[in-house]
């Protein structure tokens, strides 16, 4: 895959994503922060961390796949300078993730958590609502505080 394929995978995922977010909830300008792509076999990985690797620098390695900080990707929810490639997952079947920044994370998790396709996933630096609804190719995210702030990058 070339850089340019790359960057336009990820505008898929951002765009699919922020259609999925303004399906389910009220922050219809909610801004991207963060993107994953999730590989769909070991080959599809290499190729794609490498063809990352080309144009962006790794801020953090995780049991899933590398974070890598990239030159600014212009999308439909702003600008994306973070972008996860995802080991091949056969419990992830998608095509990636895109993590919104809302306005106000406590008011936005008492007005959804519980709700359909809704859930939390607790970590120890932070905290992110899911958004899951099977008839889309992604998923939705939002982090609290942002990934950004937890590994302490200034985006």
């Amino acid at each position: 895959m070339t850089t340019d394929g790359l960057k336009k995978l990820a505008q898929e995922i951002v765009n699919q994503a922020q259609q999925l977010n303004i399906a389910y909830t009220t922050e219809h300008n909610a801004p991207v922060n963060y993107a994953c792509v999730f590989s769909q076999s070991e080959y599809e990985y290499e190729e794609l961390i490498h063809t990352a690797s080309q144009f962006g620098s790794i801020v953090q390695e995780t049991k899933t796949g590398p974070v890598f900080q990239i030159p600014p990707i212009q999308t439909v929810a702003g600008t994306l300078k973070l972008l996860k490639i995802r080991h091949p997952d056969p419990k992830r079947t998608e095509r990636g993730d895109a993590d919104f920044t809302v306005s106000d994370y406590p008011s936005f998790k008492k007005k959804y958590l519980g709700t359909t396709g809704f859930g939390i996933i607790e970590r120890p630096e932070m905290e992110m609502m899911e958004l899951i609804d099977p008839s889309y190719n992604v998923l939705a995210y939002y982090s609290y505080p942002t990934l950004a702030k937890v590994l302490k990058i200034d985006l």
